[in-house]
């Protein structure tokens, strides 16, 4: 009895938001970072009270092979310091301030570790883990992730690098692997859906990750969803572009806004 209480409510908790009848997952770009400092254990605390699903964030290797939370692969836009995160021991880079560019209030916020950011996680969340070097992180994320007290489902890996997607899928098969494509790439027309999926499936990739573009209609989705991929979008803080990629069948999107975005979804459409 109470192992059936227990499953109804996971299932209740893990339930993303419903629309036109899908089921839409909300994540949380770098944390609610529209309100708090990008990828940081205050961002990503403020999106799961704002009732994020799910929440990303970006990682990079110290000098001392440890895995810390930032989007550049500097400290420079952040904490102000024009140093290569590469470049700089785990202590070094702790001793920078990444909250005080965003307001007074978030003063002496510190870059996070990875495994610092997968102890908010709530029971029923994810973390999407954007992974923004090469191949060389997969040894040491693949021991933070198995040392955490999250589930293997709760921590997709996602990346812009083929080969990250497709040596995480080699070294944890248990793990799904989303591969990241901007849509409207410099001098370049939106690489077809037909293209997409035959590299992801190349890379053994479980789905998509995709900017908005105006090639992403319906046609499109359908094409990816009945390949067997998912299917998310970056970064929408428009509801009525969010409505549309809702409407087209994505699974997941992501915004720098989650709470916001999901009372804008919830709303009933005007008539």
């Amino acid at each position: 009895m109470l192992q059936h209480f227990l499953f109804c409510l996971l299932a209740l908790v893990l339930t993303p938001i419903a629309f036109a009848g899908a089921r839409v997952e909300i994540i949380g770009h770098r944390g609610a970072s529209f309100d708090a400092p990008e990828n940081t254990v205050v961002a990503f605390n403020l999106s799961w009270a704002q009732k994020a699903d799910a929440s990303e964030l970006d990682v990079h290797l110290t000098k001392d092979g440890k895995i810390v939370v930032i989007h550049d692969k500097d400290t420079k836009r952040v904490a102000g310091v024009d140093k290569n995160v590469a470049d700089l021991m785990l202590a070094e880079v702790r001793m920078l301030d990444v909250g005080k560019w965003k307001g007074a209030k978030f003063a002496g916020e510190k870059i996070p570790t990875l495994e610092e950011m997968l102890a908010t996680v709530p029971v029923g969340k994810r973390v999407f883990v954007e992974v923004k070097t090469g191949p060389e992180i997969v040894p040491e994320l693949d021991r933070v992730l198995k040392a955490s007290k999250l589930k293997p489902e709760q921590t997709p890996v996602i990346s812009f690098n083929a080969q990250v997607i497709a040596q995480i899928k080699k070294s944890r098969p248990d793990l799904a692997a989303y591969w990241i494509v901007n849509m409207k790439p410099k001098g370049k027309g939106s690489p077809t859906a037909d293209e997409l999926i035959a590299k992801a499936k190349s890379i053994k990739a479980d789905g998509l990750d995709l900017s908005v573009a105006p090639a992403l209609d319906k046609a499109f989705a359908d094409k990816v969803k009945n390949a067997g991929l998912k299917l998310y979008v970056w970064t929408v803080n428009d509801a009525a572009v969010a409505r549309r990629m809702a409407e087209v069948g994505v699974d997941g999107i992501t915004t720098d806004r989650p709470g916001w975005l999901r009372e804008q979804l919830e709303k009933k459409p005007e008539r």
